[in-house]
Parts: C-alpha cells; structure tokens; sequence
C-alpha cells in the first residue's frame, strides 16, 4: 500500500530543474507526477517516478542530493466535496496530513491523490476502514 517517492534537493537556480528532468529522460525513468516547494535558496522536488531505484542512481551520479520516502495514494470520488470526505475521514481519527499532491492520471472515476502523514499505518488503516481505494506502488508506477 507504500509508494514511493523520491526527493531531490536542488539550488534554486536557473537550469536545475531542467537538469533534473533532463537526467531522468535520458536514463529512460518516467516521471508519473511531482511536486516542487522552494525557498529564496533551496528547492524540494518530490517525485513518483516508474524506476525509483535507477531515479535515484541516476540523480546522484550527476551530484543532487536524493532521498526516498514512503508516501500513499489514495483515489478520491472526482466530484465535489470528494477530497473533503478524505480529510475529514483522516480529521476524525487524529491523523495529520504533512503535505500532498495530485497525480497526473485518474483512476477509474476517480482522481488520485498522494499523501504524506505523520501515521502513515493508521492513515492506511483508516482510509482502507472507511471504503476509500489506497492504491499500490506497482499499480501506480504503471498508470
């Protein structure tokens, strides 16, 4: 029910972002969706990628910075008040959502969404308890 996700450190400069992308491509790893939060210096790129292992080899052969994380996908009912359900799910049990972002493809009727939690079994165990889909990694890298 993990999925994961990789982050990249990057300065946040002119070409870097570019760079990045550039690397991925021309090692043959596809980006399924990503988020990118920067400050005034530093970026942080998080990225769903089919290949994490070879993302990962990749980034730090040309110097960036790479972490991986277990983050969790969630399809939400693509229609208004749907990611508020989730939440609230989440909400009533106590469980904060750290970040999240949506992924580029939906799933069925439903969009998806990925998340990061402070619980991430209890998240699961909610979700899962209350009828919501978490997706798997396989299932996802391969949308």
């Amino acid at each position: 029910m993990h999925v994961e996700q990789i982050s990249v450190f990057i300065e946040n400069k002119f070409g870097r972002l570019a760079e990045v992308t550039r690397t991925l491509g021309d090692a043959g790893v596809n980006i399924r969706t990503l988020s990118l939060a920067d400050t005034s210096d530093f970026g942080i790129l998080r990225l769903i990628v089919n290949d994490t292992e070879r993302a990962k080899t990749v980034l730090k052969e040309k110097g960036f910075t790479v972490s991986k994380t277990e983050v969790v996908a969630v399809e939400i009912p693509d229609r208004p008040g749907g990611l508020a359900d989730v939440l609230q799910a989440l909400d009533a049990d106590g469980i904060n959502v750290e970040y999240m972002y949506a992924f580029v493809e939906r799933s069925e009727e439903n969009a998806v969404m990925i998340f990061r939690f402070d619980e991430t079994e209890k998240a699961i165990s909610t979700l899962t308890g209350k009828n919501f889909t978490v997706l798997p990694g396989d299932r996802l890298y391969s949308m």
